[in-house]
């Protein structure tokens, strides 16, 4: 679930767009100013707002620690401003002094990529602050324009419908005409590389005035070839998508719409998730916060709202619930059994013919949770329960509770495959095709030799962080399902998971 938390109202015009960093939230508008806000709390820092430019502001984006803010304004300019004082820190004019639409920092904030209305780029190096090349498309206005994680490409769209992706010696290595029938209006990277074989693989999300979102995946061969290809045409808005924007983990997407709403999809399998419609006018920015589970969208209702996407758990779950065996469950009303209090593991020690146990539980604080990760050792050692037989049975019965949560219709990927139990914190381990943020900063060309020779070895299951974590520490980092070595021990969450794991926790 996702809920709103604030409303930052202290625009005077439409909010074009807006940028989180680990520890700020930027906003830009219609009214020629920047917002800068703490993203702890969301309160505007003391050097905000910045009034550099002297015409609208159209996009802002953080360099990749934060330190820095660039934003384009059609003054013609790109500003970049210093976060820590709030201080101009320097002007680029852009070739022809055209109205700068869009600009984009690469993730390893060595360039920055400024895109203008007479269909011109330039290439800036950002330590510099130096022109570095120029481009253009003739007959359009540069609207979108993105980094690849890599840092060694950017896509580009227009309102002529068009994406095209160029390298950093501004060749064109790829043109998809009419990608968006009336014009593109947003295009994002996914922040993973996939590689497998003679092919690396990135992801891109494009959205358009046709009114939909759609999802690329960009082919690049070990000949150096290009192919973009369409995976997925998400069609959950009603008027044309003015924005769009990838989670950190690129799991989710997120999207803005001139129908006033917010829409968020699971990105890798194209579902959609959430519909919010908060916004009196149309949805013209939306961004993913990188460090927490925050969205920012912006409006021509000249507000940022704030919001926080829940793992679905409502915390009221007291339907009454049946056992398998067809008894009443008492005082349980909770399916879960690591959701038992000690009095719901009290009374089903009570049910189950071991009320000699009930006060040695009370004592210990055993909850459901504790219920399920007992072993011989524990009730020995630590319970001090000395009959053979009376353990023996209690395991028994805790055996038979794990496997009831499937006949219970808990779908079986909502369960570790470790333990079996439904997870809490579900994390990827190295997902199939999956590199790790390390190959980010690396180039493409690096990345195409390594892969091609040390293929990543990974399964791509989910399984709960503190059960993989351990086997990891145990077993000689290999794979639970496979057995094969794991290249890396990176655990990525799985927020998308546990959001469906949090929504049929409600619905049950």
């Amino acid at each position: 679930m996702t809920s709103l938390i604030c409303t930052l109202q202290h625009h005077q015009d439409d909010v074009n767009w807006c940028a989180f960093a680990a520890k700020l939230l930027a906003t830009c508008s219609g009214d020629k100013t920047l917002r800068i806000y703490d993203a702890r709390d969301f309160s505007e820092l003391p050097f905000s707002p910045l009034t550099g430019h002297g015409y609208t502001v159209h996009c802002c984006c953080f360099s990749a620690c934060g330190q820095f803010l660039a934003s384009c304004s059609t003054d013609a300019t790109t500003v970049i401003w210093s976060m820590v004082s709030g201080e101009i820190e320097a002007v680029l004019e852009h070739p022809g002094r055209s109205p700068v639409r869009i600009c984009a920092f690469s993730p390893d904030s060595l360039h920055l990529v400024s895109g203008a209305s007479d269909g011109t780029l330039a290439l800036w190096d950002f330590p510099s602050r130096q022109l570095r090349r120029t481009g253009a498309v003739n007959d359009t206005t540069m609207v979108a324009c993105s980094f690849s994680p890599c840092s060694q490409m950017f896509m580009t769209g227009s309102t002529y419908g068009d994406l095209r992706l160029w390298d950093l010696r501004m060749n064109q290595l790829h043109a998809e005409k009419n990608a968006h029938d009336l014009g593109v209006s947003c295009c994002t990277f996914a922040p993973s590389i996939l590689s497998g074989g003679q092919v690396v693989q990135f992801r891109v999300a494009s959205c358009g005035q046709d009114s939909l979102l759609k999802i690329w995946a960009i082919n690049k061969f070990s000949s150096g070839a290009y192919k973009m290809k369409l995976l997925h045409m998400l069609t959950g808005q009603s008027a044309p998508v003015l924005s769009c924007a990838y989670s950190s983990d690129g799991q989710l997407l997120v999207s803005g719409s001139v129908d006033k709403t917010v829409t968020i999809y699971d990105a890798e399998n194209a579902v959609l998730l959430y519909r919010l419609k908060q916004h009196e006018r149309y949805v013209t920015a939306c961004a993913f916060s990188p460090t927490s589970p925050l969205i920012a969208t912006g409006s021509m209702d000249k507000t940022v709202n704030i919001w926080r996407l829940e793992d679905g758990c409502s915390g009221n779950e007291e339907s009454a619930q049946t056992s398998i065996k067809g008894r009443a469950s008492g005082g349980r009303s909770k399916l879960l059994v690591s959701d038992w209090s000690e009095d719901d593991v009290s009374q089903w020690l009570l049910e189950e013919g071991l009320e000699g146990l009930v006060d040695r539980f009370k004592a210990n604080n055993i909850d459901g949770t504790e219920l399920l990760s007992l072993t011989k050792e524990t009730l020995a050692s630590e319970l001090h329960v000395e009959s053979v037989g009376l353990r023996s049975k209690l395991l028994r019965k805790v055996e038979e509770l794990k496997s009831d949560s499937v006949c219970l219709g808990i779908p079986d990927e909502f369960l570790c495959p470790i333990t079996r139990e439904l997870m809490k914190e579900p994390v990827i381990a190295a997902g199939e095709l999956r590199s790790s943020i390390v190959c980010f900063i690396i180039t493409l060309c690096l990345f195409v030799v390594f892969t091609q020779f040390f293929p990543l070895q990974t399964d791509g299951y989910s399984y709960e962080k503190e059960a993989i974590e351990s086997w990891i520490s145990t077993k000689n980092r290999s794979s639970p399902m496979t057995n094969l070595p794991l290249l890396t021990t990176l655990l990525t969450p799985n927020h998308t998971l546990k959001m469906a794991i949090g929504r049929w926790k409600t619905s049950h």
